[in-house]
């Protein structure tokens, strides 16, 4: 069902627009950062947990205190998913362009609608028409970084299981979320996600430390601007602006990091680039606005 569309308040528009700047910074400082992919996945998951642990511990314990087997099995679990999000979508960020990685992440929505689908959920039919429309942009994105630089396809094919794994971590989130508190549930999920992305860089050979100070300070604001700060306005936007508003606000994301890493990291995408990238943000605007407002909450964990 088409979902009606009013006009967020202007102080939700203003925490919006800042929200996405530093959602859309999130790739291009990550490019930026000079240290190993998975340890700025691990440190932007567990220093973020620690600053949520702390007014959780502070303001939340009666509710930390009382989480049952099943909330706390269920907040681990979408912690996985994350980490393994971050451990994907962080090293594609070095195999492909920005533009095409926040591009193909960006299609979470869509795997939201077939994890939907496949737990019996209906999907209407102009959900799988936008899906239709968003896969031959991914398809043709695809094929286009794989002429210029055949390894991009393996940085693509990292950020749509980044997506894949998005959506998932969502799907268990929104369970999470009907009897948590959002503080409680993320300070939780957070550290669950740094665990998760810890063997995986001991097997990959990646180290933790050892950096320059600046990348220190580069991993610090990826943490505190896309992780706390973004989603943070985010969530606090979506109590007062409708969720489909919030997430078709959230795909300016693809463009906004795109034009960052431009001017900033001179990553200039060729022009046949953005026919792909228009095919998959009509798809993504098509399967948003013909979801379910709980379907398209929260659509990007980066």
């Amino acid at each position: 069902m088409n979902q009606v569309m009013t006009r967020p308040p202007a102080a939700d528009l203003a925490r919006l627009s800042v929200a996405i700047v530093f959602i859309a910074l999130s790739g291009p400082l990550i490019v930026a950062t000079a240290a190993a992919p998975l340890a700025i996945a691990f440190w932007r998951c567990f220093i973020a947990g620690g600053v949520t642990g702390v007014f959780v511990l502070v303001r939340e314990r009666a509710a930390l205190t009382s989480l049952n087997r099943r909330e706390i099995r269920l907040t681990v679990i979408a912690g996985v998913f994350l980490g393994l999000h971050f451990a994907a979508w962080i090293p594609s960020l070095t195999l492909t362009s920005i533009a095409s990685s926040t591009a193909f992440v960006a299609t979470q929505p869509i795997w939201a609608a077939v994890i939907a689908r496949a737990l019996g959920v209906r999907v209407p039919r102009t959900v799988w028409i936008g899906i239709v429309v968003a896969f031959a942009g991914i398809l043709l994105l695809g094929g286009i970084d794989f002429s210029i630089e055949p390894r991009a396809l393996i940085g693509d094919a990292l950020a749509l299981i980044s997506a894949v794994l998005a959506a998932a971590y969502v799907t268990v989130a929104q369970r999470v979320r009907q009897t948590v508190p959002t503080a409680t549930m993320t300070s939780m999920l957070y550290f669950a996600s740094a665990m998760t992305i810890v063997p995986i860089a001991l097997i990959a050979g990646q180290p933790f430390v050892g950096f320059s100070a600046q990348a220190w300070l580069m991993i610090l604001a990826i943490t505190v601007g896309a992780q706390l700060l973004g989603h943070t306005l985010m969530n606090k936007v979506l109590a007062t602006t409708p969720a489909t508003v919030v997430s078709l606000a959230i795909l300016l994301e693809m463009p906004g990091a795109t034009i960052i890493a431009a001017i900033f990291l001179g990553q200039i995408p060729p022009l046949a680039v953005y026919p792909a990238m228009a095919l998959i943000f009509a798809g993504l605007v098509i399967v948003i606005r013909s979801s379910s407002p709980r379907a398209v909450t929260e659509s990007s964990p980066i």
